[in-house]
């Protein structure tokens, strides 16, 4: 069953980025909060299911103590939905699903770790195909848009190539703190967990916050900005989000399997993130830009092998 698992969390995350930018209008300014108020409910919903088949009590102080890791991976979300408005799905996604080289890293760096043969040259793929992707971007835009004397300012187009890179590193850093708290359950911070349900406890304290995220912005887009809340617009989006709880609930039932092969399958679901958007969102890009994001995805698979390897 592993494999069914990992399939489908490899097609879920894959499909829900075509979602997520189809629901991201760049003509509405606020599209990328609308994004995480779906997001939001939706994990709500998820969160509440798993507290009520939770093995055990669930300690509200753990929506605190969980809130560092939370916080990056909602904020990452956000700034990543923004990106999109402007973006290319092609390039957005592979980028955005690079974070497990800045995690390598912030290891090497912060932690001391060592780095194995088949990681190290993931990461140096990685780092190398964003740089050059940024340089490629960076150029055709600046052709697109020369600056002018009407035109003072940068446009928004490699402005917009930053956000995944800033999903990038505020989501490796969501999973550095992930790191701290799941490793062990006798140390981690959460209170009041057992060894077959912390990692649920955590999952439900940031699905929990997400959903605090939703209301919160929901209520800033209403009641502030005097938007209304148009429920045919925010179909692709719920979409998305149906699509991105789903792949999280399926990624623990396929890592549980054979990791070694599950781990670099998940990892290439910008694969399918890139077929989508040349299908269904006619996106076309250089031939220098395809072979970087094939360059970028290579790394990405490599990291994926070498955490199934370390699994094992």
């Amino acid at each position: 069953m592993w494999f069914v698992f990992a399939l489908i969390c490899m097609l879920a995350w894959g499909s829900a980025d075509l979602f997520y930018k189809k629901g991201a209008d760049p003509e509405e300014k606020h599209s990328h909060l609308w994004t995480s108020v779906a997001v939001g409910f939706v994990m709500g919903l998820h969160a509440l299911y798993l507290l009520l088949t939770l093995e055990g009590s669930y300690d509200p102080r753990n929506l605190i103590i969980y809130l560092p890791v939370s916080a990056m991976y909602i904020l990452s979300m956000t700034v990543g939905y923004f990106g999109l408005r402007y973006l290319q799905l092609s390039i957005s996604s592979p980028i955005q699903n690079s974070s497990g080289a800045v995690t390598c890293i912030l290891c090497l760096v912060l932690l001391g770790q060592a780095m194995d043969a088949i990681s190290a040259v993931g990461v140096v793929l990685i780092c190398a195909g964003i740089f050059l992707l940024g340089l490629i971007e960076y150029k055709k835009d600046k052709e697109e848009n020369p600056l002018t004397e009407e035109n003072k300012k940068y446009s928004i187009g490699f402005v917009a190539f930053l956000m995944p890179i800033i999903y990038c590193i505020l989501d490796a850093l969501g999973t550095f703190f992930d790191a701290y708290y799941l490793d062990d359950v006798e140390a981690t911070p959460l209170v009041g967990v057992t060894e077959a349900n912390f990692e649920s406890v955590a999952n439900i304290s940031y699905e929990f916050t997400f959903l605090i995220v939703g209301i919160v912005l929901l209520l800033y887009l209403t009641l502030i900005k005097k938007e209304r809340l148009v429920l045919k617009k925010q179909g692709n989006r719920l979409t998305a989000a149906v699509l991105e709880t789903a792949g999280q609930a399926a990624y623990v039932y396929a890592m549980s399997g054979q990791g070694v092969v599950a781990a670099p399958m998940i990892a290439s679901y910008s694969i399918v993130s890139l077929i989508l958007s040349r299908i269904f969102l006619k996106e076309k890009l250089t031939k220098k830009q395809y072979i970087m994001v094939a360059v970028v995805m290579i790394g990405i698979a490599l990291l994926g092998l070498a955490e199934g390897l370390a699994e094992e």
